[in-house]
């Protein structure tokens, strides 16, 4: 007893209980961490496809859930059947197969199908031989001349639909005597897209000739462009190898395509590439504004009850709803400075919105108020961390206080800034709130970053990470379809604010052995 009572007064106690509420505390960071990631890298591994009959007939699927007393398959083929997935009663099922020439198809519309190859066309003709063979020697020129296409629609087309529409919204605020070089510029460039219009229909008619024939499994057939295939997966016929190949296909598929069928397939980047984008230029922006704030506050202000009620209003706005930030946003960047910026330099384009509408520009400028309170606050601690006698040393050799603090206080708070910075990209890379009135969108047709002049085109709307598990996991008409979608973009939006804290970590760590430690 008098152990116990000892070990309680030296705080041993305290101790152990601080080292299990860490252990307890990472555990659970851990476990969810890997409980996301199970649910979503395990989606894109070819499972088996099984046949099985059932009173209503034959169902061919791919097993996706289990209850008790039922089984849930995901039957695909949503062109066909109305829905991807069903539940059958365990009771109902009868005769499980697997079928070894059962395939999954990907398809760029209406989802995956699920059955056998029926036969593969080319000009009308039926291309002899086993018809999965058939389909693997055609496929490759196909989805090159698929990928050819979507370029140049893209591309091209996209860009030459700019072009023209300037030309004419300039044309409206062009004189008399400079519309007749205007109107040559847009006849030329209507002339090209008429052109890239008709390579277009080409190109579309020789996708057209190669057809598949799919058969499902209650005898129902599609037949499809051979062009729209993404891919063909034999599951029940591959082997640890080929599912692996499967896998890595799909998984590099979601990290750098476009998403297709509302979200629910296909890839993801121009949502990692918006998320980071948007964290850069916030990032940008929100260093100077935070770092001169607290400069002020901290070596130039007076000290006395305004400055304190000050920096109580400062932490006080840390603790503001993110959504209250995007009213602002909305208010003041969108509709007042945008909608400015509109009426002095792009009034040709009105009624039409250039800036007065939602962009990457506002969306970044919203989250660098909404940060900037954690900018500041860690600035300031790490500008009073920087030892006096620097400071007196640096007075007393004849350099001013300007020079002193751009030679030796900034330096030695630069880890502390920076430990403010890293705050401020975690934060602002999860919010969603304030985007979703200030830039975000669903479907973004062209990213903030292109090779079209000025390259960088702030006023453009962007898709996000944040806001892309919002509207796949509560806005998707195909919820059991948009499971897999969330886990996975849930895991890269982690992955994201790792590697962004990780640049800014090793920089802040070079910044310590370069100073000889530092605040923070």
């Amino acid at each position: 007893m008098a152990n116990i009572r000892e070990w309680w007064r030296r705080g041993s106690a305290l101790i152990w209980f601080s080292g299990a509420a860490l252990a307890f505390s990472l555990l659970m960071i851990f476990g969810l961490i890997g409980y996301i990631g199970a649910k979503g890298l395990g989606f894109f591994w070819p499972g088996a496809i099984v046949r099985v009959v059932t009173p209503e007939g034959p169902v061919l699927g791919e097993i996706t859930g289990e209850e008790p007393d039922q089984v849930q398959f995901h039957v695909a083929n949503r062109d066909l059947f109305g829905q991807d997935y069903r539940w059958i009663p365990r009771s109902e099922l009868k005769e499980m197969t697997k079928p070894l020439d059962a395939v999954v198809v990907e398809r760029l519309e209406y989802g995956p199908f699920i059955g056998r190859i029926q036969r593969v066309e080319k000009d009308g003709q039926i291309v002899q031989g086993d018809p999965q063979e058939a389909l693997r020697r055609l496929r490759p020129a196909a989805m090159t001349l698929s990928k050819h296409i979507r370029s140049l629609d893209r591309n091209e087309v996209g860009a030459l639909n700019r072009q023209i529409e300037d030309l004419r919204l300039e044309l409206n605020g062009t004189p008399p005597a400079g519309r007749p070089a205007l109107e040559a510029r847009v006849k030329a460039l209507q002339e090209t897209y008429e052109a890239t219009q008709a390579r277009l229909e080409v190109l579309r008619n020789q996708a057209a000739a190669v057809t598949v024939t799919l058969e499902a499994a209650d005898g129902q057939t599609k037949t499809i462009p051979l062009a729209s295939v993404v891919r063909v997966v034999p599951s029940n016929a591959l082997g640890a190898f080929g599912k692996t190949g499967a896998y890595l296909s799909r998984l590099w598929e979601f990290i750098a395509d476009d998403p297709r069928e509302s979200n629910t397939e296909g890839g993801i980047f121009p949502a990692i590439f918006g998320t980071v984008m948007m964290v850069l230029i916030m990032s940008v922006l929100v260093v100077p504004l935070g770092v001169m704030a607290a400069l002020y506050m901290r070596e130039y202000a007076r000290q006395g009850w305004l400055l304190r009620a000050l920096r109580i209003a400062v932490n006080n706005l840390a603790g503001v709803p993110s959504i209250v930030f995007g009213v602002f946003g909305l208010g003041f960047f969108v509709y007042l400075v945008g909608g400015t910026i509109d009426q002095i330099f792009f009034s040709a384009k009105l009624p039409a919105p250039t800036f007065g509408t939602g962009g990457i520009l506002w969306a970044a400028l919203t989250l660098a108020l909404l940060t900037v309170p954690v900018v500041i606050v860690a600035t300031e601690e790490a500008l009073a961390a920087v030892p006096r006698s620097q400071r007196e040393a640096s007075l007393a050799l004849g350099a001013t206080r300007w020079q002193t603090l751009w030679n030796v206080v900034i330096p030695g708070a630069m880890p502390g800034i920076l430990t403010g910075l890293i705050l401020a990209m975690a934060r602002g890379a999860g919010e969603v709130a304030p985007l979703m009135l200030t830039g975000v969108v669903k479907l973004a047709p062209s990213m903030p970053l292109d090779g079209t002049f000025p390259f960088l085109h702030l006023d453009r709307k962007f898709m996000h990470l944040g806001f892309h598990i919002y509207d796949v996991g509560f806005q998707s008409p195909n919820s059991e379809a948009a499971k897999p979608m969330v886990f996975m973009t849930a895991l890269l939006l982690l992955l994201v604010v790792v590697v962004l804290n990780l640049f800014a970590l090793r920089l802040r760590n070079r910044l310590r052995a370069r100073l000889g430690g530092g605040a923070f």
